[in-house]
């Protein structure tokens, strides 16, 4: 696949003109957020945009109607939020948030690390388009089944699966030599896609692709390829530590958190994972501060409850904050929400022929509402999707 128009992913620095105004996307590379930047991530909310953080299906974050583009740039820089000027929109690494302390069978966290600052370290890799992805599994299969770019998937203390446009490629890694080999592969994708800003922007896009990267790193494959599921839980919840400690999952009604909200997790002063699944971990708690949480964080809005309707539903930005949609879907699953029409997953549904208004739409199970057929943040597996039409929603499973 080839396109026309250059990468247009949004940074910090290079902002993206939404229906609402300016929209700023920020990299947290393996999702962790220390208390001084969560509360600067607050104060950016509140002063300079609408308020509100999205969280992304990367683990990233995003504020819309950003009103001082400079300002914001500034005060995430200090925060260690922007470290870069070139390099800022390819820090798109995913690592398992509950690794190093709860499962698994190797610990990634400081391997994020490394791979960010690998990252940084070498000026061309900045040149990787705005859409690749990384991802650090430990072994659990919640961060590979993202089918990224460019990823390792432990599957022992110390060897881990190479894996490339989200399969395995029989390569086999130590942890001393994992970030070395995924910023070779990287290189090697810059190699495969050349110069232009218009051509690939995913390695799955080029045929042939990864075995040509694979080529490039002078290594055999020595491992039955490991298959990848399709499911797994998202950590919600009260959960124990393999150290004593207790994590807390929360779950995010539509990815969307109040500068209200955040400050109070900045309060809490322990590290905050933000996850694919829009969603956070809040790690390192004593039991007593953990209660504590629950009971502070739950009446504004995060969700602990592993069985709430609100980890079944998705919905892409809608109105006001997308020009193409032709409804405000967020507000209309809101209603399906609120008033008991998103049913769980084994309950039976009709499959609709017809047009349903929104205050009739009722669906079971995982599902996606779309402002337009675009289908903009769809996840991936088995899921019912809710598409506005002119004239009401299409149901379709």
């Amino acid at each position: 696949m080839t396109r026309s128009a250059p990468d247009s992913c949004p940074g910090v620095l290079r902002l993206h003109q939404a229906a609402d105004g300016p929209l700023a996307r920020i990299r947290v590379p393996g999702g962790r957020l220390e208390s001084a930047q969560l509360q600067t991530l607050a104060d950016a909310a509140r002063d300079l945009g609408n308020g509100n953080l999205e969280l992304t299906s990367r683990g990233n974050i995003q504020l819309r109607q950003v009103r001082d583009a400079s300002e914001l740039a500034l005060r995430l820089g200090a925060a260690g939020l922007l470290p870069s000027q070139t390099h800022e929109r390819v820090r798109n690494i995913v690592a398992s948030p509950l690794s190093g302390r709860i499962g698994g069978f190797a610990d990634v966290r400081d391997l994020a690390v490394d791979l960010d600052a690998g990252l940084l370290a070498d000026p061309r890799l900045g040149e990787l388009p705005g859409r690749v992805l990384f991802t650090l599994d430990d072994g659990r299969g919640d961060v590979s089944t993202l089918h990224g770019d460019i990823g390792i998937h432990a599957v022992g203390d110390n060897e881990f699966a190479l894996l490339l446009a989200g399969s395995d490629t029989g390569l086999r890694v130590t942890a001393g030599e994992a970030v070395e080999v995924m910023l070779d592969a990287a290189r090697g994708f810059l190699d495969l896609r050349g110069t232009s800003d218009t051509g690939q922007w995913r390695l799955h896009e080029i045929a042939g692709g990864v075995e040509s990267v694979v080529e490039t790193l002078d290594r055999s494959p020595v491992g039955e390829p490991v298959e990848l599921g399709a499911a797994h839980d998202i950590p919600i919840g009260w959960l124990d530590q393999d150290n004593g400690l207790v994590t807390l999952g929360a779950a995010v009604p539509l990815g969307t958190l109040s500068a209200r909200t955040t400050e109070f997790l900045a309060a809490v002063e322990r590290p905050v994972f933000v996850t694919p699944w829009r969603s956070l971990v809040i790690t390192d708690l004593d039991e007593g501060p953990a209660e504590t949480v629950v009971r502070v964080l739950a009446p504004l809005g995060l969700i602990f409850d592993a069985n709430s309707p609100w980890l079944q539903v998705s919905a892409c930005a809608g109105r006001p904050g997308c020009a193409k949609s032709l409804t405000d879907v967020r507000t209309d699953l809101s209603a399906a929400v609120d008033s008991d029409r998103v049913l769980p997953e084994h309950t039976d549904t009709p499959t609709e022929t017809t047009l349903i208004p929104a205050e009739d739409v009722t669906v079971a199970g995982r599902q996606h509402w779309s402002g337009c057929d675009r289908r903009c943040g769809r996840p991936r597996g088995q899921v019912t999707d809710v598409v506005a039409t002119d004239n009401g929603y299409r149901i379709s499973h």
